[in-house]
């Protein structure tokens, strides 16, 4: 990796690691583990993946009324939901059609 991809990702990693100490739930997870005599360590292993994109696209030259190509339905099942609300994300119960 070059040095700006690597600063980037310390960046990333630094950015995550500092939310999840600054977390109250984390925090008071980690007093109730110390309470019953134990010292807990996280550790989150994230993949972050760069890809190079060309010199002349800006964000600047991409259209901001353009029409989605094709839509497909997307179903949920219990699993996906159970999944996203692990993640603290609501899942719309309605059917969306997605690009």
């Amino acid at each position: 990796m070059d040095d700006v991809v690597t600063r980037l990702a310390r960046e990333l990693a630094d950015a995550i690691a500092a939310a999840v100490a600054d977390d109250p739930k984390v925090e008071a997870c980690r007093e109730r583990a110390r309470a019953a005599g134990y010292e807990m360590r996280v550790s989150i292993e994230a993949v972050v993946g760069f890809v190079s994109r060309p010199q002349s696209t800006s964000l600047a030259k991409v259209p901001t009324t353009s029409k989605p190509s094709s839509r497909r339905a997307v179903e949920m099942s219990a699993h996906d939901r159970r999944f996203l609300r692990s993640l603290r994300i609501a899942p719309d119960e309605t059917t969306e059609e997605v690009e």
